[in-house]
């Protein structure tokens, strides 16, 4: 049985929105975009290249999960990059699964430099790789190749999720 909170993972650039969406659109479920749940301050802060703190994403990271406690199910898209931060969803939202969108960094960034307009800048990438804490086996955290089409990202998800 697929649960019912979801949320992909990964840096920015790895299709946490594209792939959230249409996974959130086959299970007929609500998607949020952590982005929109940032203060302006952080996004000055990112638009200005400058990394956040942990302290920056706390309050970010609250809202996050009040959303996902607020919702019979409900599929994300959340960076989570440190295993702390995901700690800190799983508290709000005990049976939340994590799918973790990954690959090549080179890919990632062409991907970042092709939504011009975004508030968070490629030149932040090599700060969200280095601050991703890979997932511990421990976690059951399932990986995604991002270098699929999103359509079968989808299919790879809810196959892994034991789902159709």
């Amino acid at each position: 049985m697929i649960p019912r909170h979801l949320c992909l993972m990964g840096v920015s650039g790895a299709g946490k929105s594209t792939v959230g969406a249409m996974l959130a659109a086959r299970l007929g479920r609500p998607f949020a975009d952590a982005d929109d749940f940032h203060p302006p301050a952080n996004i000055a802060k990112m638009s200005a290249g400058t990394p956040l703190t942990d302290a920056d994403r706390i309050p970010w990271l609250e809202g996050i999960g009040a959303y996902l406690a607020g919702h019979p199910g409900a599929v994300v898209g959340c960076s989570a990059l440190k295993r702390a931060y995901r700690d800190r969803l799983r508290a709000a939202c005990p049976d939340l699964a994590f799918l973790h969108l990954t690959g090549d960094p080179a890919l990632i960034a062409a991907r970042q430099a092709s939504r011009p307009g975004h508030f968070m800048p490629a030149s932040l990438l090599a700060s969200q790789l280095a601050t991703l804490e890979a997932p511990d086996a421990d976690e059951g955290i399932i990986a995604l190749d991002i270098a699929q089409p999103p359509a079968r990202i989808v299919d790879a998800a809810l196959a892994a999720l034991g789902g159709s």
